[in-house]
């Protein structure tokens, strides 16, 4: 799956390499809009109960679930990557660039371009396109449609549809390929 392999891109001996593996996995992990990724703070993550506070469009806030994947790369850069990226400074934000400041939402898209030509994935990557596979693959794996638009900080539910047309194709597809009469 192309996701794997983007997730497989970075680095992992340099702090920007760790931190932009947390990043990737927290982006899939939980659909956050690029600017609620780099706009996390340190305390907006809860580690042990496995959620984030994510503050989105019209300063509404949301709790978003992280799984154990995404937690695993955020520990690493949080004991390795982001002491080095800090070098002695303070900041609230949990991604930083080398400045030891914020990551800008450009730097992150430029960053996730390059892992997608380094791992020859075809698909014109954004973080939107990371968002709409979160979405999409909760849906296929069973999810119900307001827990996904709970997630993704929809206010209605008319915009969390049109990602349900995706999993219709593929009910289809899994349809004509499967059933005798398909």
């Amino acid at each position: 799956m192309e996701i794997d392999r983007l997730l497989e891109a970075p680095a992992l001996d340099n702090p920007s390499g760790l931190r932009d593996k947390a990043m990737l996995e927290i982006i899939y992990a939980t659909g956050l809009r690029v600017s609620e990724l780099v706009g996390l703070k340190l305390n907006s993550v809860n580690q042990q109960q496995g959620y984030l506070l994510a503050y989105g469009k019209g300063s509404k806030e949301r709790l978003v679930p992280v799984g154990s994947s995404a937690l695993t790369a955020l520990r690493n850069y949080l004991a390795m990557g982001r002491p080095k990226l800090l070098k002695e400074r303070q900041s609230a934000y949990l991604f930083l660039n080398r400045r030891a400041r914020k990551l800008s939402r450009q730097a992150f898209w430029m960053n996730l371009r390059k892992y997608g030509l380094k791992k020859g994935i075809k698909t014109r990557l954004s973080p939107h396109v990371l968002r709409h596979s979160f979405a999409t693959h909760l849906l296929e794996g069973g999810a119900d449609l307001r827990s996904v638009q709970v997630m993704l900080g929809h206010a209605d539910i008319s915009t969390t549809q049109i990602y349900t047309h995706v999993s219709r194709k593929r009910l289809i597809e899994m349809h004509e390929k499967f059933h005798p009469r398909g």
